[in-house]
């Protein structure tokens, strides 16, 4: 018994002296990191956290002893224990990589093999090879994307895919569908080429996860970063015609902060008429834009971030007679002009919380109202449009292989039009007020999968929307893409798509013309299902890199309305067309990199776009069934200039019928092929970049486009059978002026 006694009382004051320490260990964001090892300083020996990040951790003499906590990824920390019975960590996660990171210069224009959609990305670089005024201009050099002008007299245009009208894709501005309605007319005009970032554009059935109505293709410009730009950007362009362009960018950061303000401004050009047909060659263009662009956090980390985008647009725009002058003449029965008029203040926001890794949600809100007074000769046409966007986004990220996003959406367009005429004499029917009001909330998910390790990405989506009048429509699509090899990609997709017609704003040219329109019945929304196929060849060696691309893509119409020029060429006919009308669009592109100074593509485009009329095969009209654009660029490893030369060739194209019009009133039934040559020099300063250019070298015009131009109140007078340039040659000069953040 003394025995024991004697070793519990050696025991005892040891027990007396060993002491607890409680605790818990969490990231910066006072989240619990599970696992962290907790150790006294000089000892191999610990304990790890629990599931709160919790620990127990003992040890004799404590005093003025050192304890560490340590976690994968995050800085150590180390507190000096004194008489604390409980502490806490908070550990920093650290700037480092986990993979190597190889850097080379990236390519101009780029096809990511790591997406299921086919994308192609126009960099900043690929857009310093032409002027890219707006961003109309910004596709000069690409294979995918026609600008068709719509309007000759006010040089209003659309973006073209598959040789489709360019209201079938869907152009998003920072993922916002701001070009809608009212302003698909002039809208990407507006949009100045000094603010665009990244252009991306996809074919085909995409994403449902921005609606329904890209049943071509979609076209996403995404602006410039105000934490990723140069500080001060300015920029001044002139051409021969004396237009003048004005742009500056400034870019401020501040801790999480950061904002770019950007304003733009077009000056009138001279009055060119070289045609000595009395109409101006290009209409006389005044625009003032200004823009703010807030951002806050990166969407990447975890937590809140936010961007949002305020916008006013002023522009004015005049063409017609030469010798038309809006304040006296405006709607005049004598000299025929046309004014455009547009006010137009947006916004939109973006905002997200970012749970982990793996799980975020984001709103998306974009709204913007247009007001637009405008006169065509004699028809006077006044519109104001609101529109509203609402989605909020869910993205559940169960693995690197399996993600899921799902959400809601809401759509409001409210769109007000009044048509009035000053001379009835040619007995036009469509005078009148036209009112149109959509709500349209939907629901949408898309889940995305990977199989084989990788080599299998299947994208499933699936969207419902409730129209307030025509009732509810499902949207399914899918796309696949396997991976052959680390360099051989094949695609496919199929989806539906559909959309509601806004006749007048989408067909600017129907009120140019003495035509009258005819509305035959209701107009129901236009729905097709689109089908494409793609293969990608890459290949790099020391001296030699690029790719090689092939494609195809069918649309089929279940219904579609385009306005028939053909049966009476005194009149357009509006209805629905429900019988077979069909778009085949092939497409092949070969782009090769040289020594890292040349640069080559080559890109054909075969169209077949067609309908069906009593049997045979009616050629959709200012389609070329085949084009070829050939690009060529230099730049020395100084990297001290850059030459660029694009060459576009387009074939004939079916034009609308005018047999029936007196004879000196008649045009072909198709147009010559032609071919425009491209070429821009730019030398590089320091902070000052020189660059000079000229478009259409070799002056090929269309000469005297506008039928009975001699009488543009005649019933005969029509401007719609534009399909070349009209303004010849144009050579132009300006100077760029940067300031890198560093």
């Amino acid at each position: 018994m003394k025995k024991y006694i004697f070793i519990v009382g050696l025991l005892f004051p040891c027990g007396l002296l060993a002491q607890t320490i409680l605790g818990k260990v969490t990231n910066d964001k006072k989240e619990p990191l599970i696992g962290a090892n907790v150790y006294w300083l000089g000892q191999t020996t610990g304990t790890s956290t629990a599931d709160k990040g919790e620990f127990e951790i003992t040890s004799k003499d404590i005093s003025n002893k050192k304890l560490i906590a340590s976690f994968e990824g995050h800085s150590s920390d180390t507190i000096k224990i004194t008489n604390q019975t409980f502490v806490v960590f908070k550990l920093k996660k650290e700037n480092i990589l986990n993979e190597v990171v190889i850097k080379k210069n990236r390519d101009k224009v780029t096809l990511s093999n790591l997406i299921a959609i086919k994308t192609e990305i126009i960099t900043q670089k690929e857009l310093g090879k032409a002027a890219c005024c707006d961003l109309a201009g910004c596709f000069e050099t690409q294979t995918t994307v026609q600008p068709q002008t719509t309007n000759v007299i006010t040089n209003s245009k659309e973006l073209r895919i598959l040789g489709l009208s360019g209201v079938y894709n869907q152009v998003l501005i920072d993922g916002f569908p701001m070009i809608q309605g009212l302003s698909y007319t002039y809208g990407i005009s507006g949009i100045p080429g000094t603010l665009v970032d990244n252009i991306y554009v996809s074919k085909g059935a995409n994403s449902v996860l921005q609606g329904y109505e890209s049943i071509s293709g979609q076209i996403n410009v995404e602006t410039k970063d105000p934490d990723n730009t140069d500080k001060l950007l300015l920029n001044v362009y002139m051409n021969n015609f004396e237009e003048k362009h004005f742009n500056a960018n400034y870019a401020l950061k501040k801790g999480k902060w950061s904002n770019l303000t950007a304003f733009h401004t077009v000056q009138p050009a001279n009055k060119i008429d070289r045609d000595k047909d009395n109409f101006l060659d290009l209409p006389l263009l005044t625009r003032y834009m200004i823009s703010n662009k807030w951002k806050y956090g990166n969407d990447k980390d975890w937590g809140w971030s936010s961007r949002v985008g305020l916008r006013f647009l002023n522009e004015k725009r005049i063409g017609g007679q030469t010798f038309y002058n809006p304040d006296i003449d405006q709607g005049s029965t004598s000299i025929y002009g046309q004014t455009v008029n547009i006010n137009q203040p947006e916004i939109w926001a973006k905002t997200a919380y970012r749970f982990n890794d793996n799980h975020r949600i984001t709103l998306f809100v974009s709204s913007f109202h247009q007001d637009q007074k405008s006169f065509f000769g004699t028809v006077k046409y006044n519109a104001q449009q609101t529109n509203f966007y609402g989605n909020l986004q869910y993205e559940l990220g169960y693995s690197q292989r399996h993600s899921l996003k799902t959400g809601i959406s809401y759509r409001l367009l409210n769109l007000n039009e009044d048509i009035a005429f000053t001379d009835t004499s040619l007995q036009r029917t469509y005078a009148g007020n036209y009112k149109k009001v959509e709500n349209i909330p939907g629901v949408f998910a898309e889940n995305s999968m990977s199989f084989f390790n990788d080599k299998l990405t299947w994208i499933a989506g699936i969207r419902g929307d409730q129209h307030n009048q025509f009732g509810f429509t499902l949207t399914p699509r899918t796309l696949l893409k396997y991976d052959v090899s680390p360099k051989t990609v094949f695609r496919a997709s199929i989806g539906t798509g559909w959309r509601t017609v806004n006749l007048f704003s989408e067909n600017i040219g129907l009120l140019v013309s003495s035509r009258d329109i005819v509305f035959s019945e209701q107009l129901r929304p236009e729905r097709a299902t689109n089908f494409g196929i793609n293969l990608t060849q890459k290949f790099e060696s020391n001296n030699l890199s690029g790719y090689i691309s092939a494609d195809f893509y069918r649309t089929n119409f279940q219904n579609q309305i385009f306005p028939d020029y053909d049966s009476d060429p005194t009149k357009a006919i509006i209805k629905n067309f429900t019988s077979t009308s069909i778009s085949n669009g092939f497409q092949t592109e070969l782009y090769l990199k040289i020594w890292n100074r040349f640069e080559f593509k080559v890109g054909y485009n075969f169209l077949d776009v067609y309908r069906e009329v009593n049997g045979g095969k009616q050629f959709l009209p200012f389609n070329p069934a085949h084009k070829v654009l050939t690009t060529y660029s230099y730049k020395p490893l100084t990297n001290k200039f850059h030459f660029d030369v694009n060459i576009h060739w387009y074939g004939e194209q079916r034009l609308p019928n005018t047999k029936s019009n007196p004879i000196e009133f008649q045009r072909p039934d198709f147009s010559q092929p032609y071919t425009l040559v491209n070429a821009q020099f730019t030398y590089i300063f320091k902070k000052v970049e020189v660059y000079t250019g000229c478009e259409n070298i070799f002056d090929f015009r269309q000469k005297q486009p506008i039928i009975s131009w001699q009488d543009p109140f005649g019933q005969y007078f029509d401007t719609s059978s534009v399909w070349g340039p009209t303004r010849g040659r144009e050579i132009y000069v300006g100077i760029r002026f940067k300031l890198i953040n560093e």
